[in-house]
């Protein structure tokens, strides 16, 4: 049973991060356009409020965040887009205000959470770390688009390695989101953290592999970069499939961001 302490102080450190980086943005600097088409810094703080509070409900009011998949089932397409709309156009004082505020209950709900315990979300149930892994993902990955908007370069840190176990932990998934039979062989991963260390995943003589910067394969499980522009290796047509199919989140898998230099 994995303690979801560590994950959980890695996600209140990664969101203190981003908070530092937006709470010193003018306003103005709030309605700047990040990558994610139509979407301001205002609709990635938004959607990350949105998102923590879902997962508040998943945690302390199941009949609540049924009712929020209902709304999901509902208008699958859309559903997201409107969770960020709702808050965005809110002064960046409040917004801020209520991303930190939902956090923090959040944070405090996951630590008390009875060990064993599995919360209801938009795939399977989660464990406690699990959900804080999963909210992790995304503050780091949207808080690459706030950087990016905001043109500043956020350092990599060994918080990584959460991103990194789900995105191997999410294999099967990738392939099954595509409409793909899941490979039978095994895969090994190994990984260089972005403190040095090396990060291994599978058994030692798995016949595929996948080798690289852990910055690299997190990035490409949470569709922030083109795997034509990272230096991901795949061993083995298994291995080199997952890599173009790679997803670590629920839902569907959209476009991904082009290759650098690509014509819009």
């Amino acid at each position: 049973m994995a303690d979801p302490t560590p994950v959980l102080d890695d996600l209140r450190a990664e969101s203190d991060d981003l908070d530092r980086l937006v709470a010193g943005a003018g306003p103005d600097r709030w309605s700047r356009p990040t990558p994610a088409p139509g979407w301001t810094v205002a609709h990635q703080i938004a959607h990350l409020a949105w998102t923590d509070h879902s997962a508040l409900l998943a945690v302390t009011d199941e009949d609540g965040f049924r009712t929020l998949v209902e709304h999901a089932l509902a208008a699958p397409d859309s559903f997201v887009d409107q969770g960020a709309e709702e808050a965005a156009g809110l002064p960046p004082a409040a917004l801020l205000t209520r991303w930190r505020e939902g956090r923090a209950a959040l944070d405090e709900a996951l630590r008390r959470a009875p060990a064993g315990a599995r919360f209801p979300w938009y795939g399977p149930p989660m464990a406690a770390a699990s959900l804080a892994t999963a909210r992790l993902m995304e503050t780091w990955a949207h808080g690459l688009d706030v950087a990016e908007a905001l043109g500043v370069t956020r350092a990599p840190t060994d918080r990584l390695r959460h991103i990194a176990r789900l995105g191997v932990r999410t294999r099967d998934f990738s392939f099954g989101v595509h409409g793909l039979p899941a490979p039978a062989d095994p895969v090994r991963v190994e990984l260089r953290s972005p403190s040095g260390e090396l990060w291994t995943y599978g058994p030692e003589d798995a016949p595929q592999r996948v080798t690289g910067p852990a910055l690299d394969f997190c990035l490409l499980v949470t569709r922030r970069a083109h795997r034509t522009d990272l230096a991901l290796r795949a061993e083995g047509p298994d291995a080199d499939r997952w890599l173009s199919i790679a997803q670590a989140f629920a839902g569907p898998p959209g476009t991904g961001r082009p290759p650098k230099g690509a014509t819009p």
